[in-house]
């Protein structure tokens, strides 16, 4: 495995582990401009946070590791790191990283010539729990764990660390200088987390030692009890903690499935959680019900959730059902109407509870694109992927997923940077923005006319072989590893693989209405979508794509005939004449070489998704204004990656990439120019738009290795640019970020691109009675 791949195999499995080590980047505090949207945490002084409490925060599951190094590392492996190992370097409001004093003096480049150095200059009041000075020892044991020569260590990540030369011990035991072998312009990206030597100083510990516990920390939490039965990692205040302390006595990380959040806050088992779009939704609606704006329904219950829909006509014949002469009937109908009397009574409950709380809301540093598949079929021609591109109107497709949220919706306009990080820039005009005329030029210089001649079979496509329509069932295609995952799509919280056009879902709403069918309201469409971007490995990335070469070998054109329908050929029958068929146009679509320029376009299918799958629908219709048809898979959300984007199996497809800060490091595998293997299939890294250059990977090389940080960041964006004309993926919006937040929970929220501040979080001083009186 290169390095490179390791280092993005790690920044995506590792999910929230990867946004502290990808955002943020040097000096120069202009460039970037300001973030889309900042943080909303409900900043508050320490002088007004009380000392002491509890903090129940959700997390989507118990870590299975908590080294962050390693494979299965994930958002709760990260999150308490940041609680209790050292982090050199912590990202501002603005994703920017910058030295954290309470580990560190300084830390800068001393030496460019003849070779790097970096020289770190640690607090000195900096220890580990067992009373030992952070120092040398702990950044060489590190260093020797994750440069890739032991293979015994069973790391996930070695971008930086191979390029260091060697570790020693400054002028004092508070000084380390570290010597690269060659420039390395990300050098803020190691040792953070930095672990202590007795984790890292041998692969036994390495590999097993820290998966289940950390005996030695340094932070300001100390890590506690980790019980799996309840589902809960407490992190307890640190007594050998040297910088400001704490304000909560303990933090108490619950594993909450997302669908069962908002029953979770109404009934005191969470404090603070990220929510979808529905549990957001249901905050807002028991606000404003609390406020005496929303009105109620039948017998006092909310005007809204389960069988608010329920028409006179409707609760009629359910009575009439449940008291009716047919004495099965009755019974079922009966029990159903309890149950549904106890949905409506629990949901009433929990609507009062979450009267209280408010939802907090930013943009994640992560972004939404359009990939296209450009390996084959008419994606492969650079002229029809920048007429796709021209077709889009980014800003609307923004406003679709963002203004109903209140947030600022404002296309992205790079692939390796957002809003406020420094090496943003928007280098959209390198392709163009929306321009229906030279979309349809482009079209027409790769030669797709409208009313062109249709000879192809009905239901052919202009592409490869398209999959069948996925009915949500895991397909046992190729590309089925246990891949690396990062969140797709936005959690707005509707249900399933239903239809998405607005007709269907009132005729949905209206069935769920209808008396006996569980309401939404009861879970289902709370629940989070699973579908998750993946870094498969080369060699699973290798099986995949020979399993499509296979599939796409010629027949010899003396064996086709029936037998293609299932019919046995027989020669002593000689080939049968074959039917006539009726002239075929395309019509005001387009065509070429006797084929409609039709493309595949795969969404996941999952509760969770649904506006992802709105946006397909908008994309989808911008594209046929132009004369593209699109032919919609929805698919199983574990299938989604796996059996479709990393094996090549789509035309068009929406899924998301965390922003980096490092874009020279973490951004080019995402980039590079796919390569063929010894064997002739073709390795992609996690380039699954199959679309790249030499030059693009040139730039990133380049920049890699100048230690001038501004020009560094100057190739980046050339880099970006290349990315933008060659139109493999279309950046299209920041993704949000909802979180729900108990009453008086301070510096805690939505962090947006920033870091959390974990001693500062805490509860507000109640306000003294001579206070309140004024």
């Amino acid at each position: 495995m290169s390095q490179r791949r390791r280092r993005s195999l790690a920044l995506l499995t590792s999910g929230v582990l990867a946004l502290p080590l990808l955002t943020g980047c040097g000096a120069g505090d202009d460039e970037g401009g300001p973030a889309a949207a900042g943080q909303d945490i409900a900043t508050t002084t320490r002088d007004k946070v009380a000392d002491g409490g509890v903090l129940r925060w959700a997390v989507d599951a118990l870590p299975d590791t908590l080294n962050a190094f390693q494979a299965d590392a994930d958002a709760t492996t990260s999150r308490i790191a940041g609680a209790v190992l050292p982090q050199l370097f912590v990202l501002d409001a603005k994703g920017r990283p910058v030295a954290n004093p309470d580990y560190l003096e300084k830390a800068e480049v001393i030496e460019r010539e003849p070779k790097q150095v970096v020289l770190y200059k640690l607090n000195q009041q900096a220890v580990w729990s067992d009373g030992r000075e952070i120092g040398a020892p702990d950044f060489v044991a590190q260093w020797r764990a994750l440069n890739g020569k032991d293979s015994a260590y069973w790391t996930a990540r070695n971008a930086g660390y191979e390029r260091i030369e060697k570790i020693e011990k400054g002028k004092t035991d508070l000084e380390v200088r570290v010597t690269f072998s060659k420039p390395y312009a990300d050098w803020r990206s190691l040792f953070s987390p930095l672990y202590p030597k007795q984790v890292t100083g041998t692969p036994d510990a390495f590999n097993e030692g820290a998966r289940g516990a950390l005996k030695v920390t340094a932070g300001p939490f100390a890590l506690g009890a980790i019980d799996k039965k309840t589902g809960t990692a407490a992190l307890t205040r640190n007594p050998r903690w040297w910088g400001r302390q704490a304000k909560l006595d303990t933090l108490v990380l619950t594993a909450v499935p997302r669908a069962e959040r908002p029953a979770a806050l109404a009934a005191g088992k969470l404090d603070l959680a990220e929510i979808d779009r529905a549990g957001a939704d249901r905050i807002a609606l028991a606000r404003r019900d609390a406020s005496g704006k929303g009105g109620t329904g039948a017998g006092g219950a909310p005007a809204h959730g389960p069988g608010a829909a329920m028409t006179p006509a409707q609760a009629t014949l359910s009575w009439a059902t449940a008291f009716g002469t047919d004495e099965e009937k009755a019974e079922q109908e009966k029990e159903s109407r309890t149950k549904h009397t106890e949905s409506v009574k629990r949901y009433a409950d929990e609507q009062k509870a979450l009267r209280g709380f408010r939802v907090r809301k930013s943009l994640e540093p992560a972004y939404t694109q359009l990939a296209m598949n450009g390996a084959s079929g008419p994606l492969a021609d650079e002229r029809v992927r920048r007429a796709v591109a021209r077709a889009l109107d980014r800003q609307a497709l923004a406003e679709l997923v963002l203004k109903p949220l209140g947030l600022p919706a404002k296309p992205v306009g790079s692939h390796v940077a957002l809003a406020g990080q420094q090496a943003y820039a928007d280098n959209s005009g390198a392709l163009g923005g929306q321009d229906a005329k030279a979309a349809q030029a482009l079209l027409a210089d790769a030669g797709w006319r409208r009313g062109g001649k249709i000879t192809e079979p009905a239901g052919a496509k202009a592409g490869p072989e398209s999959a069948p329509q996925d009915d949500g069932k895991t397909p046992a295609g190729p590309g089925t590893g246990n891949d690396g995952l990062y969140i797709v799509g936005q959690d707005d919280g509707a249900n399933g693989d239903g239809a998405g056009t607005a007709e269907e879902r009132a005729a949905e709403a209206g069935a769920g209405a209808a008396g006996t069918a569980a309401s939404p309201a009861d879970g289902e469409r709370d629940r989070v979508s699973p579908v998750l971007a993946p870094a498969p490995f080369g060699a699973q990335q290798q099986a995949s794509l020979l399993a499509q070469a296979a599939m796409a070998r010629p027949v010899d054109d003396a064996k086709r005939s029936a037998a293609r329908d299932g019919d046995e050929a027989d020669p002593a029958k000689g080939s049968p004449a074959p039917a006539k068929q009726a002239t075929r146009t395309s019509g005001n679509m387009l065509a070429k070489d006797g084929k409609a320029l039709t493309l595949r376009f795969v969404l996941p299918a999952g509760p969770g998704s649904e506006s992802l799958r709105t946006v397909g629908e908008r994309i989808s219709q911008m594209l046929r204004k132009l004369g593209v048809n699109t032919e919609t898979t929805k698919v199983a959300d574990d299938s989604f990656f796996k059996d479709h984007i990393a094996s090549g199996q789509y035309d068009l497809a929406l899924y998301s990439w965390p922003a980096t800060a490092f874009p020279a490091t973490d951004a080019r595998p995402i980039f590079a120019k796919p390569e063929p293997a010894a064997d002739g299939s073709l390795l992609v890294e996690q380039n699954y738009t199959r679309v790249g250059t030499d030059h693009i990977d040139q730039l990133f090389d380049q920049a890699l290795g100048e230690l001038d940080e501004a020009q560094s960041r100057e190739l980046v964006r050339k880099a970006d640019a290349r990315i933008w004309a060659a139109a493999g993926s279309i950046p299209l919006f920041q993704r949000p970020e909802l979180v729900a937040v108990k009453p008086g929970l301070v510096n805690a929220g939505a962090f947006g691109l920033g870091a959390p501040r974990y001693q500062d979080i805490g509860w507000k001083k109640a306000k003294a009675a001579k206070d309140k009186k004024k």
